[in-house]
């Protein structure tokens, strides 16, 4: 009798939930299996069929029953323009299948293709109404260690300057509380908060969720060349995460598009990690900006925002990582403890900021490093073939409040094309308020670098610490109405150049006279 009550109830709540008939006994056999394939649920797997609907089923039926999902070898799953999200919530093995995106046409060009989420409930903080920088401890008790989200929607941080210019952002900021309160100072908090708006807890699961395998390709959607980004992508808003093995292309580019807010989109989790992982830059498009002048759209691969202790190990790009025509493969906001190790990547990029970074044993391309926060900056066993070594965002204040260490490394400026060499470049005209006060690093060790500018212009002085970050600021005469706050020291130990000309400090020697250079 109990039994075939158990037996009644599966079939029943089966039919409630997924809206298909799923015999108790086919329920039973893939719980005996531990997995179920997408086939299971009606997935063709032709390249032509749609097969949305029963990927969704199939996810939502693993999620109910804490199962494996698979792919089916040898099949192709064409994913159409309906707006439905499978939501992963159990390890999920891509394997070898094709998945072709088609974007040409979509219904709501937001809804992600993939949501990888968790069981677990954000909640809301009352008791929390102010905070300090580095503070270590906090006033609260929680059920588990949860991601902490706070905003003071009274100050406005990251004010936007340039041809994207805007009224900026709510200041804000994310980190690992554990139950007692304590907060993990490996991702410390960044700001001051005089007054808290909001503030919401998200609890960290425990277990580490595996993401393995997957060819996919996007058919290019055929939009005006705007920022209405499209998101059809996989998201993922879990903690614990492992990606391992996936592959994403583009196709069906042609003169025009919207721009991609990142096939790997990130945000509001810690502790993930992309590795043996192959991605595609999106072609560049112009449009015109909030400024009323053209400009150039990000459109990115890879976008992370409002999280920490995000890991890319051993991943690259299916385009050449030079080709101007493609645009930076990252982008990030709000984040702390980025990672790149043995990556081959066009760039790196922190738009509003992030709290510490390292990038080794990695070669980057002609959009090179771009990036302000706060921390320590890493930069070790790497080839940088941008502009400069490191490019401080001119748009965002130019900011990093810490130090930059940078060991190992090959700057080849420009990609080796004629061009003058500076190891960190950026603009700071002390006329614009970006809501906050803006800093250089205090401190810059550079051990062990090799400059090749063997391909430089005319009258090529040698390559700078620093670009003359204002050119304007030639004597005492100039007043910054937001004083910048700059590097006080710069280590150099067996920096050399191809060109055999000497490293110095910048074109414009009055804005850095007083930085104390110390040669090893």
């Amino acid at each position: 009798m109990k039994h075939l009550l158990s037996f009644l109830f599966l079939f029943a709540h089966a039919i409630i939930v997924f809206g298909q008939n799923v015999p108790a006994e086919y329920v039973l056999k893939y719980q005996a299996a531990g997995y179920v394939h997408y086939s299971d649920f009606g997935a063709v797997g032709d390249g032509k069929t749609d097969d949305i609907d029963a990927i969704v089923a199939t996810h939502a039926f693993a999620n109910q029953h804490n199962l494996t999902v698979k792919a089916d070898d040898g099949f192709t799953y064409y994913i159409g323009g309906k707006a439905s999200t499978a939501v992963i919530r159990t390890d999920t093995d891509f394997g070898s299948a094709a998945f072709i995106i088609d974007d040409t046409d979509v219904q709501n060009r937001n809804v992600p293709i993939f949501t990888v989420g968790s069981d677990l409930q954000q909640f809301n903080l009352e008791r929390i109404t102010s905070l300090k920088r580095n503070q270590r401890k906090i006033d609260i008790s929680l059920p588990q260690s949860c991601l902490i989200t706070v905003t003071n929607s009274y100050v406005k941080h990251y004010i936007r300057f340039g041809p994207n210019q805007d009224n900026g952002s709510s200041q804000t900021d994310i980190f690992v509380v554990d139950k007692d309160g304590n907060v993990d100072m490996n991702a410390p908090i960044i700001w001051d908060f005089d007054k808290i708006t909001s503030a919401t807890a998200l609890p960290i699961d425990t277990d580490t969720l595996y993401i393995r395998g997957g060819r996919f390709t996007t058919i290019a959607n055929q939009a005006d060349s705007k920022y209405t980004y499209y998101a059809r992508n996989i998201t993922i808003k879990r903690s614990h995460i492992v990606l391992d093995g996936l592959e994403h292309r583009i196709i069906g580019e042609g003169d025009h598009g919207a721009p991609y807010g990142g096939f790997i989109n990130i945000g509001d989790c810690s502790y993930v990690t992309v590795k043996n992982t192959i991605l595609t830059g999106h072609k560049t498009y112009g449009t015109i900006g909030s400024a009323g002048e053209p400009v150039s759209m990000g459109s990115y691969d890879i976008s992370v925002g409002r999280a920490l202790n995000v890991s890319f190990v051993n991943c690259s790009q299916t385009n050449d990582i030079n080709d101007r025509r493609y645009w930076g493969i990252l982008g990030s906001n709000y984040c702390k403890n980025l990672l790149y190790d043995s990556c081959v990547f066009s760039r790196f990029d922190a738009h509003k900021g992030v709290a510490n970074a390292t990038i080794r044993n990695s070669t980057l391309g002609h959009q090179g490093i771009n990036a302000i926060g706060s921390g320590t900056f890493i930069v070790e066993n790497t080839t940088v073939r941008g502009g400069s070594l490191i490019n401080l965002r001119s748009d965002y204040g130019s900011i990093w409040q810490g130090e930059f260490i940078i060991r190992n490394c090959v700057l080849v400026p420009s990609g080796g094309r004629p061009s003058a060499a500076n190891l960190i470049n950026g603009s700071y005209s002390g006329k614009h308020d970006f809501g906050y006060t803006c800093y250089m690093p205090e401190r810059i060790t550079v051990e062990n670098l090799r400059i090749d500018d063997s391909n430089h212009p005319e009258n090529y002085r040698g390559p700078a610490i620093f670009a003359n970050f204002n050119p304007k600021m030639t004597d005492d005469s100039y007043h910054e109405d937001f004083p910048y706050i700059k590097t006080k020291e710069v280590i150099l130990k067996n920096v050399t150049t191809v060109s055999g000309k000497t490293l110095r400090i910048s074109d414009n020697t009055f804005m850095f006279k007083d930085v104390k250079i110390t040669v090893l």
